[in-house]
């Protein structure tokens, strides 16, 4: 991670920012003997490890070479989200016609300001990550500077030497840009630098349609960019369901985005104009200059420079090896978060740090795959998934009923005029036993948790069609599901059985 590139432009919220999360003035600590666990990276996963074996009583040291906070705080979900929010509430006031509003399809967006926002909260959120804080309030022994395993436990940080009785590498991940003729002599931005812009770019490439991507794509176009995505697969959000990223993909194209599906960059040249990149597509070659390309392809652990060697910890392109306790292949040795994981989530993070905590310190054996995963990509309308896909189960063997309920059938998503979407269910067939879920809906990132309780808990879809939902709200599309599933259990069958019981009664 850069650390000058993440503190551009200078100013308060960037100055106030490095202040907490790592301050120029800072003195290491010196240890006192062996520490219960000392964490390597202090990012989600390494600050929630710190920070929960520190209030179970552990002896605990912190090291970062960057920022506290990670990719989550300085360079993800806070500073995205933020302007995410910016921009949706651009969308609204310029679509508010409907509603009322007259006049308000010419608005002027001010990028500007949104970043100056963005950057102000994220300053002012970075008290909760701070060096200060860890030290202070939770006595966390916290070391600013890169550290290096210099034996299977012990590690290395500014020329001094730390023991542990057991360590977690939570070291993260970075972006990963493709090697494309050209892109780096031209120059790219990636999510660890896009937030230092102060300027909005007139064009602007998207290169790949996954997650970060999609979200930024969207930002940039409502914030007045033109913008181009460039995908190589036929899809944008490759793994999610067909349906729900086809929606998307119709509201991006209706909001003036570009979508290049089956397309792969093969160079790129710098020009007076701007950037030129040459898109291949079936043998055709086409041109797209643009001000500014955005890159979000993929992510690389960050395993260089660990001296994971140095303890015997196994390691290969995709992170760090872990069993399903987070075990590496040094029984000293943790590791949690991006480094380790195929599902880069903070949230995923923050759960791998809990089970770390009982499984380093306290001889528990939590796993893994034990664990529920839900995951959304917050573009307008959001697409969140719990669980299997169908494929998923199929590949199993595992006979599957779908049920899908669309939000034009929910009273409180059509008086909100967020009608687009939709909630699916994929059961197990003959029970009501839920193997995942999708939906696609403004606020799916609000509503998917409920599908992720029940089956994380076990409780089928009945469970939910017992539990009362406040009306109007558009998490009544969950409850209409398992009314859809009431009525498929309907048979003619039963039908005419219940029929004929009722008719005896009225006698």
């Amino acid at each position: 991670m850069t650390y000058d590139l993440m503190l551009k432009p200078d100013g308060e919220p960037n100055r106030i920012l490095a202040g907490n999360v790592h301050p120029a003035d800072w003195t290491n600590p010196q240890p006192a003997g062996r520490y219960d666990l000392v964490v390597i990276g202090g990012g989600t996963a390494g600050l929630v490890s710190a920070a929960g074996a520190a209030a179970l009583g552990a002896k605990v040291a912190l090291i970062e070479g960057g920022l506290l906070g990670g990719d989550c705080l300085n360079v993800g979900c806070v500073p995205s989200k933020a302007l995410i929010r910016a921009s949706r509430a651009v969308f609204d006031v310029r679509t508010s016609a409907a509603f009322g509003m007259a006049g308000a399809e010419g608005v002027e967006a001010d990028f500007g300001a949104a970043m100056e926002r963005m950057r102000r909260i994220r300053a002012d959120m970075s008290r909760h990550d701070s060096a200060w804080r860890f030290r202070d309030e939770l006595g966390v022994d916290v070391y600013l500077g890169q550290g290096k395993l210099t034996g299977p436990d012990s590690v290395e940080v500014e020329g001094t030497e730390l023991l542990f009785a057991r360590a977690a590498l939570c070291t993260g991940a970075r972006a990963a840009a493709p090697p494309i003729p050209g892109l780096a002599h031209a120059g790219y931005l990636t999510n660890e630098s896009v937030f230092s812009l102060t300027a909005l770019p007139g064009r602007v490439a998207v290169v790949g349609a996954g997650p970060i991507g999609c979200e930024l794509a969207q930002v940039f176009a409502r914030f007045g960019s033109q913008v181009t995505i460039v995908e190589r697969s036929g899809q944008i959000l490759g793994r999610e369901d067909r349906d729900a990223a086809q929606l998307l993909h119709s509201a991006f194209l209706r909001e003036g985005i570009r979508i290049e599906l089956g397309a792969a960059v093969n160079r790129v040249e710098q020009h007076s104009c701007g950037k030129r990149l040459f898109l291949e597509r079936e043998g055709t070659v086409s041109e797209l200059e643009v001000d500014e390309i955005l890159v979000g392809t993929g992510r690389a652990p960050n395993v260089e420079g660990l001296g994971l060697e140095n303890a015997g910890v196994e390691y290969d392109g995709k992170g760090i090896r872990v069993s399903d306790t987070l075990q590496t292949s040094n029984r000293r040795i943790f590791a949690a978060g991006d480094v380790c994981s195929a599902y880069k989530f903070t949230h995923m993070a923050d759960a791998h740090a809990r089970i770390l905590i009982a499984n380093a310190l306290f001889m528990g054996r939590k796993k893994v795959s034990a664990l529920t995963i839900p995951w959304c990509t917050y573009t307008d309308p959001e697409v969140a998934h719990v669980g299997m896909y169908e494929a998923d189960a199929d590949a199993r063997g595992i006979a599957v009923q779908t049920l899908t309920v669309p939000l034009s059938e929910v009273d409180r998503a059509v008086l909100d005029g967020e009608a687009e979407g939709f909630a699916r269910v994929h059961l197990k067939k003959g029970s009501d036993a839920i193997l995942g879920a999708t939906i696609v809906a403004r606020h799916a990132g609000e509503m998917i948790s409920e599908l992720s309780l029940a089956i994380g808990s076990g409780l089928g879809l009945s469970a939910i069609g017992n539990t009362i939902h406040p009306y109007p709200t558009q998490a009544e599309v969950i409850r209409k599901l398992a009314d859809a599933y009431n009525r498929n259990r309907l048979t003619p069958g039963l039908r005419k059985f219940l029929a004929t019981w009722l008719r005896l009664r009225r006698r």
